[in-house]
């Protein structure tokens, strides 16, 4: 059988997304490496990051095409595990912001990300069962955190999974994608302003309160840093020794909490854009995905959630995290070989007894509600 026209077109749309996404990443590796050039700096840990997010993508696109349910269930229920299982398991919001450690939002990172993978194996089942038993294990999650001491890592649980059950009958992704970018753009620009003391006093002092002044200091630190140097940055894995917040703090990780801040003041602005750059690729990527729009959506609800942590938190830093982003990505963006997800052709029958109609329907019996990137 021929593709027709419209699918061809489709395809090139698809094969330039994953062209622009290897251009991003590229553009990420080589800008580390050009910062990096004649100073005593470490791109190693930006270029282990790439290599992490570039492994569980590659994982995730496989996988999501042979077993579009078992993959994603598996990796949910492994993350999830990880995350509930760790020596310090979920210490909650205070570990978030607590100086020195970046291991609660790791962990509750995780849990958003073992959270929507979960999901999207949920919505690409096909038996009601299995749907059901997905959601009752992400509730499960939801619970577990919080009964170990983690408000925050049960609330990005609970959201997650309500994201994914209100894009139940959304027919256009692209409106939803597009408040995902935006979400992480306010959520980044609110903690450059806290940076910068560019909010009203009574807000910026109930953020503070519940940020730490640490935090706070870290972010400001950073920022001074990006004004100092907007074009190359102090170099990759410089800002602990340049940070006075760091030198006077014992057992400081050397990290300010916040990606965007990492990379604006260790890698100039350029650096910050195209960490902002890979994440609209991202979701350009699950707009002109083939998968079904609730799996869309829902993966988009959860890298969000991570961009939101790793804007006010040390996320990114953590390989766990990066792979299971990078899987999660390539599961929504992967075209499944198997009955499940994929578009399946059924019979109709017609009016009239006419021949049998073929219709086309997604994931579960679902009938195809749009074409992807609309």
């Amino acid at each position: 059988m021929v593709p027709s026209t419209g699918r061809l077109l489709e395809e090139q749309r698809r094969s330039a997304a994953d062209a622009a996404g290897v251009v991003v990443f590229g553009c990420c590796a080589a800008w580390a490496l050009i910062t990096a050039a004649g100073r005593d700096a470490r791109p190693e840990g930006m270029l282990l990051a790439l290599l992490a997010v570039a492994a569980g993508y590659a994982f995730g696109r496989i996988g999501g095409a042979l077993l579009p349910v078992a993959v994603p269930a598996v990796a949910a229920l492994a993350g999830g595990f990880a995350a509930l299982a760790a020596p310090r398991a979920l210490p909650g919001t205070v570990s978030v912001v607590v100086p020195g450690s970046g291991h609660g939002g790791a962990e509750a990172a995780q849990l958003a990300l073992a959270a929507g993978t979960a999901c999207c194996a949920a919505w690409a089942a096909r038996r009601t069962a299995t749907r059901t038993v997905l959601r009752l294990a992400v509730a499960g999650t939801a619970v577990a955190a919080l009964l170990l001491g983690s408000p925050v890592g049960a609330a990005v649980v609970v959201v997650v999974l309500l994201c994914s059950s209100a894009v139940a009958r959304t027919r256009r992704r692209a409106p939803v994608l597009a408040g995902c970018a935006l979400t992480a753009a306010l959520v980044t620009g609110g903690t450059v302003a806290m940076a910068g003391d560019a909010l009203p006093d009574g807000p910026a002092a109930a953020l503070e309160g519940r940020l730490t002044e640490h935090r706070v200091l870290l972010w400001r630190d950073a920022l001074g840093l990006a004004a100092d140097r907007p074009v190359l940055g102090a170099g990759p894995d410089a800002f602990g020794f340049l940070s006075e917040t760091v030198r006077n703090t014992p057992g400081s990780d050397g990290k300010p909490h916040s990606a965007p801040l990492q990379l604006a003041a260790e890698q100039g602005l350029p650096g910050a854009a195209l960490l902002g750059a890979a994440f609209c690729w991202t979701l350009a990527a699950l707009g002109r995905s083939p998968r079904s729009t609730p799996v869309v959506l829902t993966a988009g609800a959860s890298l969000t959630a991570l961009a939101a942590l790793a804007s006010v938190g040390n996320a990114l830093s953590f390989p766990q995290v990066t792979v299971a982003a990078g899987l999660l990505a390539g599961v929504a963006t992967s075209r499944p070989l198997s009955y499940g997800t994929g578009p399946e052709p059924v019979a109709a029958a017609a009016p009239g007894g006419a021949a049998p109609v073929r219709v086309h329907r997604e994931g579960g019996g679902r009938p195809a509600e749009e074409a992807p990137g609309s």
